[in-house]
């Protein structure tokens, strides 16, 4: 027995359907996903997250958005837009700041796991960012209390360069003097 198809959309008519609802969706190669209503745990870690990345880079060239904010990836030599909505976005490459949206790749892109988004955040969109490029992607997961990080190597294919569970210290590859401690973090 076969499984019924899935209608795929247009990149335009997504826009249309965003237009008309008050959900957070994201829109990955045709299919529309709803983000769920983050936690009050869930909220408290992207705080903290954000709080520090902001902090830290007030003097930089770089900004940090915090969800909900629309980044459409896009790269020229990809031929399909995607359109996620990530916990946090450090964005280095300002050109592609819009009103309302980033067009582009973000330099680093966090995602808080929640039980409803698991899968697509460790393999649907650990593979999606990998793809446009996002030099540095963290998987910060507070039902296990886990932090991985994936930085882009020289082939563009992540690796695994940091992980901690329970306790320790992550540090960023890319952005110089961001460490976080998981204790504190998941407290």
């Amino acid at each position: 027995m076969s499984l019924p198809r899935q209608r795929l959309i247009t990149i335009d008519e997504f826009f249309k359907l965003r237009e008309s609802s008050d959900n957070l969706l994201e829109y990955i190669d045709g299919i529309v996903y709803m983000s769920p209503s983050p936690s009050t745990q869930h909220r408290r870690i992207s705080g903290k997250l954000y709080a520090k990345l902001f902090n830290l880079l007030e003097e930089t060239n770089c900004e940090v958005f915090s969800a909900p904010y629309d980044i459409q990836l896009h790269k020229d030599d990809i031929p399909d837009d995607k359109v996620v909505i990530p916990d946090i976005s450090v964005i280095c490459d300002k050109t592609g700041l819009q009103d309302n949206k980033y067009l582009g790749v973000p330099t680093l892109i966090i995602e808080i796991v929640s039980p409803s988004n698991q899968a697509n955040d460790l393999v649907v969109k650990l593979n999606l960012y990998m793809k446009y490029g996002v030099k540095e992607y963290w998987i910060v997961n507070p039902l296990i209390n886990t932090v991985q990080i994936y930085s882009l190597d020289e082939n563009n294919m992540y690796e695994l360069i940091d992980v901690a569970k329970n306790s320790g210290i992550v540090t960023s590859k890319i952005l110089n003097k961001f460490t976080l401690n998981i204790e504190t973090l998941f407290s």
